[in-house]
């Protein structure tokens, strides 16, 4: 299984909570810092989101066809396609949130941990289906989003686009959908994603026109890695124009995990290097820069600056939502946009 080890004692060791045969749930960061500081990732900054209720997992921890050198994640996956034999979503889910709550319950004993939070964090609001492998090849993916629908718990669903026929019969969509796209050519794609397939160039070019006429939150996130696949903006507008998404993400990579035996820190790019790549692109597609994250080393392009927040998540419980580091520069950038960072 190359690196990926499911010995349970070995990946609870790496914070992870296996809840079947090919998924599992780890507490994120963020979730951590919710509940102990009040701060929130970048996707509650950005899209409403409250990290302390959100839940990260995985239905297919060991599956995945990429290897990109830039995965903080354990990789040498069993699986490089669909699932064969696999677990039925509602004990995926039901296990999933038991593992959420059990991961979570030493902080209900931390003085840092405001009880009112913590009572909200043991029934997630958000499930990230993002932790670690490909979570298209899950052949039940559509029942388990509708399942978590029907207890009004969002989706948010990270593909590496190279599976359009996964995204075609989906009823219910994730909401939204992050569809990564790390190169701006065939030729950089497989020398930093090392993909299994010979043709997973054109399956991700196939999905990106797909993504087109999905009815849902459609997000493209571009992980930047310094001397790999910073740059080549017009390279990544003309693949941003075949999907025309609502939001984009320039994202800096970061030195974490098992990266750091792929990488140096020398491929970390700084937030200002990060800034102006979002500049120049946002300046080619005609996309509003509307905000960054100076932590996360990202920034947020819009199609439509109004429709950032999720449905029944506006900032008014997260005060510092929409808010910049440089906070007086964005109302230049963006015009309408409130004092506050918020859409006017």
């Amino acid at each position: 299984m190359g690196d990926q080890d499911l010995n349970p004692a070995l990946l609870e060791d790496q914070g992870y909570q296996l809840t079947g045969k090919h998924s599992a749930v780890k507490v994120c960061y963020w979730t951590a810092k919710a509940l102990t500081e009040g701060r929130h990732c970048y996707k509650g900054r950005f899209y409403g989101i409250e990290s302390h209720r959100c839940m990260q997992m995985s239905p297919s921890i060991d599956a995945c066809n990429l290897h990109c050198r830039f995965c903080w994640r354990y990789q040498g996956w069993e699986h490089e396609e669909t699932l064969e034999e696999f677990d039925e979503p509602a004990t995926i889910l039901s296990r999933s949130l038991e593992a959420q709550r059990r991961l979570l319950s030493g902080f209900g004993g931390n003085d840092r941990v405001d009880p009112e939070r913590f009572r909200e964090s043991q029934a997630p609001r958000h499930v990230a289906i993002s932790l670690t492998g490909e979570p298209t090849f899950y052949p039940k993916l559509n029942e388990f989003l509708a399942l978590c629908h029907d207890r009004g718990i969002t989706t948010f669903l990270v593909t590496n686009g190279t599976t359009p026929d996964g995204l075609r019969p989906w009823a219910p969509l994730p909401t939204p959908l992050y569809c990564s796209v790390t190169a701006p050519s065939r030729a950089v794609f497989r020398r930093l994603t090392l993909p299994a397939q010979e043709d997973a160039w054109d399956r991700l070019t196939e999905s990106l026109k797909l993504l087109r006429d999905l009815k849902t939150r459609r997000v493209i996130r571009h992980t930047l890695v310094k001397g790999w696949n910073l740059g080549w903006e017009e390279e990544y507008a003309a693949l941003d124009r075949l999907a025309e998404p609502d939001f984009i993400e320039p994202k800096g990579y970061v030195y974490m995990g098992r990266s750091r035996q792929r990488l140096t820190r020398d491929h970390v790019p700084t937030h200002e290097e990060v800034g102006g790549f979002a500049h120049r692109l946002a300046g080619l597609l005609g996309y509003p820069l509307v905000d960054e994250a100076p932590d996360s080393k990202v920034y947020l392009l819009a199609l439509d600056p109004s429709r950032r927040w999720l449905p029944g998540l506006e900032p008014a419980r997260l005060p510092d939502l929409g808010r910049t580091v440089e906070g007086d520069m964005l109302p230049m950038l963006v015009p309408g946009l409130a004092a506050s960072g918020a859409p006017g």
